[in-house]
């Protein structure tokens, strides 16, 4: 009976701490953000033929979106369909072209992008990256994705599985970017400025990578992804719904930006407020309460708890197991 109570008085601690938590009302200046998905075919992403649809797909999108003049823009992951800052072919221009698109709709943009670093033995460093732009088209924020998706963006152990390819085709293997990035949206004339995260396609499954921008100070958390690749199953939703976690155990809200869906908004209490279909083009523009700054238990100390249980359990293990030596009814207890 006593084990029963316990479990019943654990679920019902639970229950009322929830019920507290949801009645708490969240105050502070909203932030209205803005997701952009183009919903651009993966075959037609990275094609030379439809590199100006691409592109027009967004600008076309985003021109509608800045009507409800939201304070932020948010494009997919990799939704530039060049590298974003590259020496070669269209890249100066392609870049140039996009700076000049953000300063005319005076609204910062964040994009994703790839990156790649030339080295002087002319091989490349290739990152999959996230960059900010200023109201002036200025680069103000650059992340470079840190978890990699293996045999996704790279092949691990690559001298043994030397016949295995990766699904993303580029240049080379992607490197992971070393710096936590926590950017920062200058507030328009007279309002504060607003510290903010963003990560990459599953890096948001990962619940201590996501708190680390947290405690290090984002108020709000971003996430891009191109979802295309799992087609009309069930994975692109089931990824959208990784963002609610995210956003209950370090009390922010969420902005997803997906490039053929699911993008929507999830507020700091963990409730969905707008999501889009998959497979269509869509924007979608909401207002978001950034967190205050006192941080959560899991945004503080992690996984403490969950490695408290895995301790607690091997102690019980090691113990030895006990045996009931009384003796039975009828039975002669020295035999």
């Amino acid at each position: 009976m006593a084990p029963l109570l316990a479990c019943l008085a654990v679920l019902g601690a639970s229950a009322g701490y929830g019920a507290l938590r949801l009645q708490e009302q969240t105050e502070g200046q909203p932030l209205r953000v803005a997701v952009v998905q183009g919903n651009i075919e993966q075959d037609k992403k990275w094609d030379q033929a439809y590199q100006a649809e691409v592109i027009g797909t967004y600008e076309r999108l985003t021109r509608e979106a800045v009507r409800s003049r939201p304070d932020l823009v948010i494009w997919p992951e990799t939704a530039t369909p060049f590298y974003f800052g590259g020496a070669e072919r269209n890249d100066p221009g392609l870049t140039s072209d996009l700076r000049s698109f953000v300063r005319t709709t005076g609204t910062p943009l964040l994009t994703g992008s790839p990156y790649y670093e030339r080295r002087p033995d002319r091989t490349y460093v290739l990152r999959n990256s996230a960059y900010l732009l200023d109201r002036d088209g200025s680069t103000a924020a650059v992340y470079h994705k840190l978890h990699l998706v293996p045999f996704g963006e790279y092949v691990p152990l690559k001298n043994l599985l030397f016949f295995v390819e990766k699904m993303v085709q580029a240049i080379g293997d992607f490197q992971t970017g070393a710096e936590r990035t926590v950017m920062e949206l200058g507030g328009r004339e007279g309002e504060r400025s607003v510290a903010f995260s963003t990560v990459i396609c599953y890096e948001i499954i990962f619940p201590d990578l996501v708190r680390s921008f947290v405690d290090r100070g984002a108020r709000v958390m971003t996430t891009i992804t191109n979802d295309a690749w799992f087609g009309r199953t069930a994975a692109p939703r089931q990824h959208f719904a990784m963002s609610v976690f995210r956003a209950v155990e370090n009390r922010v809200p969420v902005a997803r930006a997906a490039n053929t869906g699911v993008s929507g908004f999830i507020d700091a209490r963990g409730r969905i407020l707008a999501a889009t279909d998959i497979f269509t083009e869509a924007f979608l523009v909401r207002d978001l309460v950034p967190a205050g700054g006192n941080r959560t238990f899991y945004t503080r100390f992690g996984d403490v708890f969950a490695w408290l249980c895995a301790t607690a359990i091997l102690v019980l293990l090691a113990l030895p197991a006990q045996t009931d030596h009384s003796p039975r009814r009828g039975a002669d207890p020295d035999t």
